[in-house]
């Protein structure tokens, strides 16, 4: 009895591994190695960061990608630092010394005339020297970044092999990307951009993932940026998405990769599945991914995909926003915006230890209505607002906190 009871579940657990399209246990693998202390943090240009896109680099081969760099899988570039990291107008200042930085790019040829990218940024904030992290004392401490953003580069992987092993698409080549100095402002994406080893009017489009590891299994809340880029978007994410609750925007800039490729007149789109308190802080650990959830958001992908294999190249729509130009921030609040949050004013997701807001009393739960005398209604309102804003100043802030006012006065 015991032999067929074993038997059973070795027939049941095949069955299972069969018929997932996504791998978990694979997701885990590469999630588990990328985000691991042995890494610290994959800094842009560190000795670690060059050690993750060989692990990516060596799946690629594996899966049987065809590599599409400017040398091999790896397309290096020379870049000096931005000073505003993220800035959609995507400009570098001058530096003392240039640095070297280096994407890996993995192709699927299905001998079509126009290529789907899919890409993640691998590079993360390394041991806490950099400016971004939002921790209250971070100098010397690894910043795994296991959903920001070992998540979407295990999703690239991860994608690559099955559309790699499985006939979906044979309309289109895919071109899997990950893109070195995200978090030092689009770098990698930007200049593959400008210096593409693939014709940029050969691209249909381009999907990017940045943190798509926080799935809320009670919400089960996804985020899809760049919705209004091309006519083709809502219908087929409509048609395919079953199971989440999407909240999407049109804009195709936004603080990740997709936006080097929107400037380049390409349809994009950025899943996203939520802003959380430990984004930039060295708690963003392997533990907190919730992997079915992530499984789920490449599904979908996969289906939108299929939906779209038999249209012709889609339309490009440029979108809102686009002209607003970069906001200069003198100050920081120390506040991490909910941009799930679908009511008036914006809610705060996280407050981070020993920062302006923290100090004022402000906690996560509160909802922003007006700063400095001006309303609040999203987050674009806030950002304006902070833009204006400057340092040793004390404004005065008004939340909700369960449905009564508060006044707060917050020494920037």
């Amino acid at each position: 009895m015991r032999k067929i009871n074993l038997i059973v579940a070795i027939l049941l657990t095949f069955g299972t591994m069969q018929a997932q399209r996504i791998r978990h246990d694979y997701l885990y693998h590469h999630i588990a190695y990328l985000a691991s202390d042995h890494l610290k943090g994959r800094a842009t240009s560190s000795p670690e960061e060059i050690v993750a896109a060989r692990y990516i680099a060596k799946r690629f081969r594996q899966i049987g990608l065809e590599p599409w760099g400017n040398d091999g899988f790896y397309y290096t570039f020379r870049y000096k630092l931005s000073k505003n990291p993220h800035d959609s107008t995507l400009t570098e200042t001058a530096a003392s010394e240039p640095l070297e930085g280096c994407n890996v790019l993995g192709f699927l040829d299905n001998g079509a005339p126009y290529t789907i990218v899919i890409g993640a940024h691998f590079d993360h904030l390394g041991l806490g020297h950099d400016h971004n992290s939002l921790d209250a004392d971070p100098e010397g401490k690894i910043h795994n970044g296991a959903d920001d953003n070992a998540s979407g580069v295990a999703g690239v992987i991860e994608l690559a092999r099955y559309f790699a092993e499985n006939e979906v698409t044979e309309k289109y080549n895919m071109l899997f990307m990950t893109f070195s100095g995200e978090e030092l402002g689009l770098i990698g994406s930007k200049k593959w951009c400008d210096k593409p080893t693939l014709p940029l009017n050969q691209i249909n489009y381009m999907l990017n993932m940045d943190m798509i590891g926080r799935l809320n299994d009670s919400t089960k809340k996804l985020l899809i940026y760049g919705i209004g880029t091309s006519s083709a978007w809502k219908e087929a994410i409509d048609k395919t998405n079953t199971y989440f609750s999407v909240k999407s925007d049109s804009a195709g800039i936004g603080p990740s990769d997709q936006t080097s490729f929107y400037l380049k007149d390409i349809p994009v789109l950025h899943f996203f599945t939520g802003q959380h308190s430990d984004y930039h802080k060295p708690s963003d650990d392997l533990e907190k991914i919730n992997i079915e959830g992530e499984a789920k958001v490449l599904e979908l992908m996969i289906d939108l995909i299929a939906a779209l294999d038999q249209q012709p190249k889609l339309d490009f729509y440029k979108t809102r926003n686009e002209e607003t130009g970069k906001s200069s921030f003198k100050v920081t609040m120390g506040v991490m915006p909910d941009y799930t949050f679908e009511g008036k004013g914006m809610r705060l997701d996280g407050v981070s230890d020993n920062k302006p807001a923290f100090k004022a009393g402000l906690k996560a739960g509160d909802i922003l209505i007006e700063f400095a005398g001006q309303p609040v209604e999203s987050v674009k309102d806030y950002m304006k607002a902070l833009s204006s804003s400057k340092k040793g100043e004390k404004v005065k802030v008004i939340i909700l906190r369960n449905g009564s006012q508060i006044v707060k006065e917050v020494d920037l």
